[in-house]
């Protein structure tokens, strides 16, 4: 019987692993596809040319869509621009003239909204980035760039919570990087003299 057991449990394994292949991560891949898809193609553009017109660059979000924000934030650092993440110890202070750009599914975040309407009394420039068209935060910004559309965010099994609007959004992220990359011919030699050397 132990034999047996053991002689089945490969094939388990075998049978496991091709549902996650044809199952999980298509369910992702599909999804993901759809919202990029119903997502406005001139954002990259208007977004790059918002960063261009910044002073500094300022990127905020809670939970998981501030690593995401981490993540843009890293690589704009790497293609030259002058960027700070929201909350560090060593952020320094918004002045009119900066961009604050808010990553905010739902654009009612009360940490976020308290952040974007000190920036707005500053004068600085204001972009969220959500799965809404509309929100308290999207009231208060100079631009919102919507992700997909609202119908899209149902609940999805196995993409709980904000999973879909987060990954989706650093897809985004990632493309508008790379357009920066081509537009402005970055070589990648040039965004590794900028990255962290103290690790």
């Amino acid at each position: 019987m132990v034999r047996l057991a053991l002689q089945r449990q490969p094939k388990k394994s075998a049978n496991l692993l091709t549902l996650y292949k044809t199952m999980h991560q298509q369910l992702i891949l599909d999804k993901l596809a759809g919202i990029l898809a119903a997502t406005d193609a001139s954002y990259a553009v208007k977004l790059v040319q918002r960063l261009d017109a910044a002073k500094r660059i300022f990127i905020a979000g809670a939970g998981r869509s501030k690593l995401v924000g981490n993540f843009f934030a890293m690589r704009l650092v790497h293609s030259g621009y002058d960027v700070s993440v929201v909350g560090e110890i060593v952020t320094p202070s918004i002045k009119a003239g900066d961009l604050l750009i808010i990553i905010s599914g739902s654009g009612e975040t009360e940490q976020l909204i308290a952040f974007t309407k000190s920036a707005k009394k500053i004068g600085a420039n204001i972009i969220l980035i959500s799965a809404k068209g509309s929100s308290t935060i999207g009231d208060l910004s100079d631009a919102v760039f919507q992700i997909g559309s609202s119908e899209q965010y149902g609940k999805v099994l196995g993409m709980p919570m904000g999973t879909v609007f987060e990954l989706s959004t650093l897809i985004f992220l990632e493309a508008t990087i790379s357009h920066v990359i081509h537009e402005k011919g970055i070589p990648e030699e040039k965004m590794r003299e900028r990255h962290a050397n103290l690790e």
